[in-house]
């Protein structure tokens, strides 16, 4: 058995790890474990300040400290892209090891399971379609770019709150998919873990003809990784099918 556990803000797409759990088999746990939010009505608003409030210490390690008491993972994951990246490269590298030190568990975010996807894939050249508003958004690119990655368009569709993200249906996904497409990105990333998207992603690579990787998806794959532990599966698109070797 491999658990890894997901720190995960608020309540919207979080049903998304017990269905990654069916796809990719009986011996692998995706518990979650909700982290406080804090602010009007407990919602994780899209805005900077907020999002750095989100993703303060105090509030990862107490739910990283549930994860040690209750479940006995072999990694962890922050399930937040935006509140990892609002805290730039380093910060978020910064975040992942307070955690870590704390638990003694191997632990990463979700901005950097984007980083990690991309590398493994060898991809450079991204679009980016994106829940968030503008400003926040730049945030992930910067992020990105300490890795080498060129982002060739971005829409950043200002969707208030993650909880507003969480309510979109399929046809608004493929929707926000095919509004930043340019034809050099080798990918699509739509990275929002709030946004329901992992039992579309291999229609969403059709439709968009290129490699798509969103946010639960690639946490969850990073995770794994993390754990040690590669799953292949024909139903959550490129990243999780084995590697194409190129002709010698």
């Amino acid at each position: 058995m491999t658990t890894v556990g997901m720190l995960y803000p608020g309540h919207s797409a979080e049903d998304e790890y017990p269905y990654l759990e069916s796809v990719l088999g009986d011996d692998i746990r995706l518990p979650v474990v909700h982290t406080s939010v804090g602010g009007p009505d407990e919602i994780t608003t899209h805005e900077v300040e907020a999002l750095l409030d989100l993703g303060k210490p105090e509030r990862l390690l107490s739910g990283a400290s549930e994860i040690a008491r209750e479940h006995e993972a072999d990694a962890v994951m922050w399930a937040c892209t935006s509140g990892s990246f609002v805290f730039g490269w380093d910060g978020a590298h910064q975040q992942a090891r307070e955690i870590q030190d704390a638990i003694n568990v191997p632990t990463s975010s979700a901005s950097l399971a984007f980083a990690a996807a991309l590398r493994h894939l060898g991809i450079t050249k991204v679009s980016i379609s994106a829940t968030y508003p503008d400003d926040v958004s730049r945030h992930f690119v910067e992020l990105l770019g300490h890795q080498g990655i060129e982002v060739l368009d971005m829409a950043s569709h200002d969707i208030a709150s993650g909880e507003d993200a969480g309510e979109l249906d399929h046809d608004s996904v493929i929707e926000l998919a095919l509004s930043a497409n340019a034809p050099e990105a080798e990918a699509v990333l739509i990275p929002d873990t709030a946004l329901h998207t992992v039992r579309w992603i291999n229609e969403l690579e059709s439709v968009l003809g290129k490699t798509v990787l969103t946010a639960n998806q690639v946490t969850a794959w990073y995770g794994l990784q993390l754990a040690g532990r590669t799953v292949h599966s024909d139903q959550l698109g490129t990243l999780f099918r084995p590697l194409q070797k190129s002709a010698s």
